[in-house]
């Protein structure tokens, strides 16, 4: 079985910590000014793994926080980093300043011959396949577009492909707090040499256990928690403890 992990996720925007309720970008919510410090009350935590999305990024399609997710990637944890990832340079420019892994979505809707050349460059342990969705389909550039490719479909091509990391999140329950989409989770990959962390609806430590619980027949290997946290709904050492 898949060691589980867990991710208290860091959102970026013009440089601060925030949070979106169902992906909208009009519905932002400001944390922390210092996502690092965020970071770092996370690793003083007990975080092995911190997630970080580069919002601005996502939206625009380059780099905009990139020196942020450097600067945390420094602390004594693994830092996985998507949003605005669209080139070999873009992996390259955060593998090789200290960060762990890359997750590549609107990119791998749209591109995916290119990013499984990425996979086949740098490792199936560096590159993460991201896959948002609404009503079962890939969405893209943010969350602001939706393809005509069902998340299934994608998740197939690149597992054929060598990848071994997906995050599915579901747009629909992102930043509601209402529970996860398990059972979209489950069926995301047929075998369990994927291994999929759950995003979006973690809202109680029940919604952890039942995760956790998932994951012992499922590629379920992984949970995103973010709002929760920041809401203060149960802390961070509790959700480990789970």
């Amino acid at each position: 079985m898949n060691e589980f992990q867990i991710y208290p996720a860091i959102d970026l925007r013009g440089g601060k910590c925030v949070r979106l309720f169902q992906g909208d970008y009009g519905q932002e919510t400001v944390y922390a000014d210092s996502p690092v410090e965020m970071a770092k009350s996370f690793v003083d935590a007990g975080a092995k793994w911190i997630h970080m999305v580069d919002l601005d990024g996502a939206k625009d399609g380059s780099r905009i926080n990139d020196q942020v997710v450097i600067e945390a990637a420094k602390l004594d944890a693994n830092i996985q980093v998507g949003g605005g990832i669209r080139s070999r340079e873009d992996i390259s420019h955060y593998l090789s300043n200290g960060v762990a892994r890359v997750i590549i979505g609107s990119l791998a809707v749209r591109e995916p011959e290119l990013v499984a050349s990425f996979i086949e460059e740098f490792g199936a342990e560096r590159i993460v396949i991201g896959i948002d969705a609404k009503d079962g389909m890939a969405a893209t550039e943010g969350w602001i577009e939706t393809s005509h490719k069902p998340a299934s479909e994608v998740a197939a091509y690149f597992a054929l492909k060598g990848a071994k990391h997906f995050i599915y999140t579901d747009i629909s329950t992102d930043g509601t707090l209402a529970g996860p989409n398990i059972d979209a989770n489950r069926k995301l990959v047929a075998d369990d040499a994927s291994q999929v962390i759950v995003s979006g609806g973690i809202g109680t430590l029940d919604d952890v256990k039942k995760v956790k619980k998932a994951a012992a027949d499922s590629p379920i290997a992984g949970l995103i928690i973010g709002k929760a946290l920041y809401e203060n709904r149960f802390t961070l050492e509790e959700a480990l403890s789970c």
